[in-house]
């Protein structure tokens, strides 16, 4: 495979999870990459301990490793939920303790992406009241996140592995998006494009890469079916990426894969170690990923 225009991060909340959370950004760097993203990496506290959100970023300075996307506070993630910002009570109010505090900690570390992960539905809750929410609280978001000159990135999920979460197609990610920018006046919404999930749902990969590329800050790749390394499936993620490229797209891609039976170390072959560093010159981006 040839990827010589894509500039690649690894997701350390997929990969090296056999490792603690503080020796992943090590293994990465031995690995051959310099650039990280997390989900949040403290599940059960939107409000860490200050000693740990100092103990990661020791670990991620000393690894030689630059953190270029952080999850929100998104409730049991890996687990049975898929965010909590459109959830009425006690998870919303995590969401919102956890925004200045997620926004502190990037900033501290140069990272300017922030991943805002909608919710499942609750039962009961009447949709458009979980929708006000959500927007309600996207736009508290963009605003912290403009502080620090970031951008929120609004992801689409797949149905099929998330059948209660109501942001299962690109389109739907956008209309998010865009109200979003309306609500805050901001133009600092963007999407994130996970080729995995919209590829689970049966969108068209071409289609959405030529309407929304100029929308998309943050790229996301694993092969379909399984969720493993590019080669593993039938996805065409080369000449996908390739595309993005032409559309004009220069952000990170996120491996966000999972590494097989074997160690994550062994889960890059496809990618010749040249191309891991981030370091590698790449064009101007369309806006701050």
């Amino acid at each position: 495979m040839g990827f010589p225009d894509t500039r690649f991060n690894v997701n350390l909340s997929i990969l090296f999870t056999e490792l603690p959370l503080l020796e992943r950004p090590a293994a990465a760097r031995a690995a051959g990459f310099t650039a990280v993203e997390l989900w949040w990496p403290w599940v059960d506290a939107p409000v860490p301990d200050p000693a740990e959100t100092a103990a990661l970023r020791a670990a991620l300075q000393d690894a030689g490793t630059q953190l270029v996307g952080l999850n929100f506070y998104a409730g049991q993630l890996p687990g049975p939920d898929r965010g909590a910002l459109s959830v009425p009570g006690a998870e919303s109010e995590r969401f919102r303790a956890n925004v200045p505090v997620a926004v502190e900690f990037a900033r501290s570390v140069g990272c300017t992406s922030f991943n805002a992960l909608y919710g499942n539905r609750v039962e009961g809750v009447p949709e458009a009241e979980q929708d006000e929410l959500a927007l309600e609280n996207l736009a508290f978001a963009a605003r912290a996140v403009a502080e620090v000159e970031g951008t929120l990135l609004i992801e689409a999920l797949n149905a099929p592995e998330s059948p209660h979460c109501p942001i299962v197609s690109a389109p739907r990610a956008i209309e998010v998006v865009d109200a979003v920018n309306a609500a805050t006046g901001l133009d600092n919404a963007r999407f994130l494009m996970d080729l995995y999930h919209l590829s689970m749902n049966g969108e068209d990969l071409h289609e959405v890469i030529d309407r929304y590329a100029a929308k998309t800050a943050h790229v996301q790749i694993a092969d379909n079916p399984g969720r493993g390394a590019p080669g593993t499936g039938g996805l065409d993620l080369a000449g996908l990426l390739g595309r993005l490229a032409e559309a004009g797209y220069r952000g990170w891609t996120g491996l966000e894969y999972k590494p097989g039976d074997g160690p994550s170390a062994d889960a890059f072959g496809w990618l010749p170690a040249p191309l891991r560093a981030a370091d590698r010159p790449a064009g101007p981006r369309r806006h701050p990923a």
